[in-house]
């Protein structure tokens, strides 16, 4: 199908506002997505990611602001025209139809010629690794099956702009793991610029190139996994990607974008992460160290914290241990574990260096 597929193509948004009633599902929206990028919307239910994809899609219309597909102003143009296709959370496969008259349907729709549509079924289904299945009717497919001929009748169309919204969450555990793969194969084997809605903070940063994080119809970071994981801008965004600890405190002094703060639990050393913003000292501020930044040490030092172990869980290759501190709980992970603390054993110290530690907005 490479062959054929047509060129990757960009999306651009730019000012979109969206309002429904007197609420504002989006709010200023603006982003590039680069030609054949995988780029994930994510964020908590109601933050406005599902409603920019189908404004994308265009099955909303915008209330403000403009949508490009490559050099194409897309705002208010059909859906079926735009050569992007979507994926459904609920497959949207109809029972009483085969698996290949489900994804011949758009084909018909568009009068292609039967031998071709014939051929290009059977195309498709060789991509999502189902040939010979084009018989089969849907009750006899599993979900991850069904899911593989949703993906295989958007694809038949041979879109230039893939459309995902939240396509694994009624699978299994073990079954999202495979079709996370399967999905960024087919994207990058295809030429497609897909677009990803997910709330699954680790599909996210397994499958994306890059991701935008949005929150009450904003976006509040875009970056590549690592940036948004190791570089969070917010305590929203630090606390929404994975697990973090969030401490407050004061800024005592800066140098750089090195900054001293000081804490309940004496004083730490923190990074900025923010270049558009800079604290003062008396700044009220938030320390984000992830569970795995801290280390249980024996020895006093820099940016150090004392405290008690409260609770434990042995996961085989990890330990978690929740520590109380002058500054709250804090969780810890540890990797490979040698040595197991046990709770109530006495103080603890732990240890984060100080490029591990984000100072972000109080």
């Amino acid at each position: 199908m490479s062959a054929a597929t047509p060129a990757m193509e960009s999306i651009r948004a730019e000012s979109i506002v969206k309002s429904f009633g007197t609420i504002r599902a989006l709010d200023g929206i603006g982003l590039w997505i680069l030609p054949g990028e995988l780029f994930f919307l994510l964020g908590a239910s109601g933050c406005g990611k599902t409603t920019l994809l189908r404004c994308i899609a265009g099955l909303e219309t915008p209330t403000s602001g403009t949508i490009h597909f490559g050099e194409r102003d897309v705002t208010h143009m059909p859906p079926h025209k735009r050569e992007a296709a979507m994926v459904f959370q609920s497959y949207a496969l109809w029972p009483h139809l085969s698996v290949g008259q489900n994804i011949a349907f758009g084909l018909e729709e568009r009068r292609v010629p039967k031998p071709e549509i014939r051929r290009r079924v059977q195309e498709v289904l060789e991509m999502v690794q189902l040939p010979g299945y084009g018989e089969r009717s849907i009750d006899q497919m599993s979900g991850g099956q069904q899911q593989r001929v949703s993906l295989a009748r958007a694809l038949v169309v041979k879109p230039k702009c893939l459309l995902l919204d939240e396509p694994l969450s009624n699978l299994d555990a073990q079954l999202r793991v495979e079709m996370r793969r399967e999905i960024r194969r087919i994207v990058k084997e295809n030429g497609l610029t897909g677009i990803y809605v997910t709330h699954d903070q680790e599909e996210a940063l397994a499958m994306a190139d890059r991701m935008a994080v949005l929150s009450r119809g904003k976006i509040g970071q875009i970056g590549t996994p690592e940036e948004i994981y190791r570089d969070p801008r917010s305590a929203y965004v630090a606390n929404f990607i994975g697990e973090t600890n969030l401490i407050d405190g004061r800024v005592l002094e800066t140098s750089g974008r090195t900054i001293r703060v000081g804490t309940a639990g004496g004083s730490i050393i923190g990074r900025l992460t923010d270049p558009d913003w800079t604290p003062v000292p008396g700044e009220s501020v938030r320390l984000s160290i992830r569970p795995e930044a801290w280390h249980i040490g024996q020895e006093p030092g820099d940016n150090q914290l004392a405290g008690k172990i409260a609770e434990r869980a042995y996961l085989g290759q990890r330990i978690q241990y929740w520590i109380d501190t002058p500054v709250g709980r804090q969780q810890v992970v540890e990797m490979n574990p040698r040595l197991i603390q046990v709770p109530g054993d006495g103080t603890v110290l732990l240890q984060a260096r100080p490029e591990d530690v984000v100072v972000v907005r109080g």
